[in-house]
């Protein structure tokens, strides 16, 4: 039996005509025709299942829990010393998987997590939900790899709990040629919030990765931190668009915004709108993008040192992502992020 998900009852989809998905066009994809859907089952015994009822800012969510509304619960209650691996490899083509998860860290613990999304398959999509809470003054460094190739699709829709003095380091790293949409969203509800968010996009072929980003301050001394480096080549293209909201009773808070881009050629595409809605004085706030090629007089520099224009390229732009690689905290993840390979996985 065909799956169309134009089709399914009761569906609330993304629109590119609203403003949230503007430029992003989803039409092939809610029209393919899908010969199975599967529900992506983690291979970790033991966990909780339940149902998931909650309200979320972002109607990608609803693409998931139409097809199936149950989310696996994943509890960190003790501190633990090495980073947790979850590794998703899509093999079978023409299929629409889902999967839903949240990780809840208890109060006083420290956690890292690492997810990589892969794929061998053609043709199939990845509906993925996400929800991270954090208790009281816990901590967590979560780092999130896609390498979803060609004619493959993925929407990851990610929203963020967050007690007080708690501790939140996203890392995002976009590495495939396929069609993606993110979505990023953070009500912070408490005081003392730590949240960062850092990404690499790096693109090439005909891929095409949409970075959705909602943060909203409602408590003080909150701090958010959102970063993204984009490095783009042959006809790839990348959308990103971030708001911040920092209402009155966010006093003392700080929201920070920045978006860097790299064009490698003539046909890569950046459709980057940062947004900073400030309803108060007493903060710390900024946003900027820059869109650009690589330094010419750095090459030229390089070059007399004896360096050949190859490899100079190649010292730039590694030079250029590593300043979202080297704010990775845990050593066993950032050798993990420095040495990642495709063909590991797949």
């Amino acid at each position: 039996m065909m799956l169309i998900i134009n089709e399914i009852k009761g569906i609330n989809l993304p629109n590119k005509k609203d403003e949230e998905f503007l430029k992003i066009n989803f039409d092939s994809l809610f029209s393919y025709e899908f010969a199975d859907k599967q529900s992506y089952e983690l291979d970790i015994m033991g966990l909780e299942t339940t149902v998931d009822k909650e309200k979320y800012e972002s109607v990608l969510f609803d693409i998931t829990r139409s097809l199936d509304d149950k989310q696996t619960i994943l509890t960190i209650n003790k501190n633990i010393a090495e980073p947790i691996f979850l590794i998703h490899k899509l093999k079978q083509s023409e299929t629409l998987y889902t999967n839903s998860l949240k990780i809840e860290v208890k109060k006083d613990i420290k956690a890292s997590i690492v997810e990589v999304f892969v794929n061998s398959s053609e043709n199939s999509f990845y509906a993925v939900n996400r929800k991270i809470q954090l208790e009281e003054n816990a901590s967590l460094e979560y780092v999130k790899v896609q390498d979803i190739n060609i004619s493959n699709s993925m929407t990851f829709a990610l929203a963020v709990e967050q007690k007080n003095s708690s501790n939140l380091e996203l890392f995002n790293f976009d590495f495939g040629d396929g069609f993606i949409v993110n979505s990023f969203e953070n009500i912070i509800n408490n005081e003392n919030v730590n949240y960062e968010l850092n990404a690499l996009i790096k693109l090439f072929s005909n891929a095409a990765t949409s970075n959705l980003i909602k943060t909203i301050h409602n408590e003080k001394s909150s701090n958010s931190n959102i970063n993204f480096k984009h490095s783009l080549k042959d006809s790839s293209k990348a959308v990103f668009k971030a708001k911040s909201i920092v209402n009155p009773s966010a006093l003392f808070s700080k929201a920070f915004q920045n978006c860097d881009t790299i064009l490698l050629s003539d046909d890569a595409t950046i459709i980057a709108q940062p947004h900073l809605e400030i309803l108060i004085d007493e903060l710390e706030a900024s946003h900027g993008t820059t869109t650009g090629s690589l330094n010419k007089e750095q090459l030229l520099y390089l070059q007399s040192r004896g360096i050949k224009k190859e490899q100079a390229y190649d010292m730039l732009l590694e030079a250029f992502e590593n300043t979202i690689k080297s704010n990775i905290k845990d050593e066993i993840i950032k050798e993990f992020i420095e040495t990642y390979k495709r063909e590991k996985y797949v």
